[in-house]
């Protein structure tokens, strides 16, 4: 998952990255590690599911709205097909339905997932969307970068043209 989003210029470039003998996403799977022990300790799996299922169906849910907003503010828009906007309309209210039983029934284990998933704004923002990062800062980057992928051996994947 890290390793796609990276290859797409949404994560830091190191995650895209493949290990030089074992041709495997070294950086991406170490990042993704310590999130899965973290995951696998948790006590209680409903909450585990609740921390996720909580996200999972609000941006869901926020990418069908989307849809339907689309549909009306560039309705020239190319699209593969079109389906009749009260099947959209009814997923998203039943996404958004489950969002909000899940802050009802839960809102402690809700309220976590919400700001894990939050964490990743920064994130974001700080390492890709922000274009005119200092020099120095864009050094530091890249020297983080050449020191990863000396002590993981690791190096951008090639493009093959024929895929």
């Amino acid at each position: 998952m890290f390793y796609v989003a990276s290859r797409e210029g949404h994560l830091p470039e190191i995650l895209s990255m493949i290990h030089v003998r074992n041709y495997t996403p070294l950086p991406a799977v170490i990042v993704l590690f310590p999130l899965t022990m973290i995951m696998l300790f948790t006590s209680d799996l409903y909450s585990l599911l609740n921390f996720l299922s909580f996200a999972r169906w609000l941006f869901i849910g926020l990418a069908v709205a989307g849809m339907i907003y689309l549909r009306y503010k560039r309705p020239d828009m190319p699209r593969p097909f079109k389906v009749p906007l009260f099947i959209p309309a009814l997923f998203s209210f039943t996404c958004f339905f489950m969002v909000a039983l899940s802050l009802y029934a839960d809102p402690v284990n809700t309220g976590i997932g919400f700001a894990i998933t939050m964490t990743g704004v920064p994130a974001y923002y700080l390492f890709i969307i922000w274009d005119k990062k200092p020099a120095w800062f864009r050094r530091f980057l890249d020297k983080m970068t050449s020191t990863l992928q000396i002590i993981l051996e690791v190096v951008p994947t090639e493009e093959n043209p024929n895929l």
